[in-house]
């Protein structure tokens, strides 16, 4: 049974992530500093798999975390997540973003480089292409980044992308996420941000089981169909099952490559607003607000080359990513704290 180390494996995409793994056989580990996450989720992937995955509370940073867990296991690949990912805070905070996401990607590719484990995943992001200059997005547009969450995105794919160049030993996959959304279907597990939601469906969730009183939406007058933002959004679940076709795609000549991970259709976030309330039965009251720093009108992809090369599709469509986003909010309206 291979081990893989799942860093930032308590977060919303990496419980779903390592769900997936131990469904496939796959001896999961993480290390995860509960910064955005919570412990309750180990309880929650026992009672999907009945069995809890290995868990060490550790920041990637802490260069002794990393060689007690290097040592302890004989790790065969890393997924690599454990990143603060808010566009806004980032605005606000960059060098928390820079710290966190870069500083912290440095640490675990040395303590990799010391244990010759050199196969990651990265949790890269669509925020890496800018503000495109059309849609939908190929792998092959130029990077970019309108803020320091993308910034430090782009900053971590230019490292690996280094290191692959440098020594062929090295191998990455970078999946670049547009939006996931949704829940595991049990509702044991979902989205479940500290304070106030920085992404658009877990606030919807929120506001339609009473935490929190309204959406704001963030612009009405950018050039699309009703003038909201459009975005292409992907179903957690989808973008686990991404996560293990990279693993199983790996090869010796494979170097440093980048997949887009979305669904190929943009929605609005009116149109995400209304089909939730189609889902739920809620109606959910939203006022306009001033567009946010950083934002852009519009970003979907196009996702032929994951499709060709690791053998990945989205397969659930949105009217199962609002059931599955419901199931979980309304069976946990205060989320893990229930």
């Amino acid at each position: 049974m291979k081990k893989v180390l799942v860093t930032g494996g308590a977060g919303y995409i990496g419980s779903h992530t390592v769900v997936t793994l131990m469904e496939r056989g796959y001896h999961a580990i993480i290390v995860d500093n509960l910064d955005n996450s919570n412990a309750e989720v180990l309880n929650r992937i026992n009672s999907i798999v009945g069995t809890k995955p290995d868990f060490i509370e550790g920041d990637v940073r802490d260069a002794d975390v990393l060689d007690r867990v290097f040592s302890s296991y004989e790790i065969d690949g890393v997924i690599h997540f454990a990143g603060l990912k808010a566009v806004g805070e980032s605005v606000e905070k960059p060098m928390r973003y820079y710290s966190n996401n870069v500083e912290g990607s440095i640490s675990l590719l040395k303590a990799m480089d010391r244990h010759d484990c050199r196969k990651l995943v990265f949790s890269s992001s669509s925020t890496v292409y800018g503000d495109p200059v059309r849609v939908p997005i190929t792998e092959d547009f130029p990077l970019s980044a309108t803020n320091p969450y993308g910034q430090s995105k782009l900053m971590i794919e230019t490292i690996l992308r280094d290191l692959a160049n440098a020594n062929s030993q090295w191998q990455f996959t970078l999946l670049r996420y547009f939006n996931p959304v949704g829940a595991h279907a049990s509702g044991l597990i979902g989205e479940d941000p500290n304070g106030i939601p920085n992404n658009l469906m877990p606030y919807i969730a929120q506001v339609a089981v009473g935490r929190l009183n309204k959406l704001n939406v963030f612009g009405d007058d950018y050039p699309t169909e009703d003038g909201t933002g459009v975005r292409d959004y992907i179903h957690v679940m989808d973008l686990a099952d991404a996560h293990m076709q990279a693993l199983l795609h790996f090869k010796p000549d494979h170097g440093c490559r980048a997949y887009n991970i979305g669904t190929g259709n943009g929605y609005s976030v009116l149109q995400m607003l209304q089909a939730f309330e189609k889902a739920s039965g809620k109606d959910v009251p939203y006022s306009i607000e001033a567009r946010r720093s950083g934002d852009i009108a519009e970003s979907y992809a196009n996702c032929e080359l994951s499709k060709q090369e690791i053998d990945w599709v989205a397969r659930r469509d949105l009217d199962q990513i609002m059931k599955d986003q419901w199931n979980w909010q309304s069976n946990n309206p205060n989320g893990y704290k229930d």
